[in-house]
């Protein structure tokens, strides 16, 4: 099983942490994507998606 640690890092009155690039081979750099964190109440576990931003749809 490969792990990937990360620090969280406070910023402001929030959380934030980096994404390792090995997680990011698949995407193509060239178009826009959101990261999506998703978590299993049943597993106790999250989940990270990563969809591409359509043409004229940013947040």
């Amino acid at each position: 099983m490969t792990e990937l640690r990360r620090k969280l890092y406070k910023r402001g009155s929030s959380f934030e942490t980096t994404i390792p690039m090995p997680l990011l081979f698949a995407l193509d750099k060239t178009k826009k994507h959101e990261v999506v964190f998703k978590y299993d109440k049943a597993t106790h576990r999250w989940y990270i998606e990563f969809e591409e931003l359509k043409e004229g749809k940013e947040r």
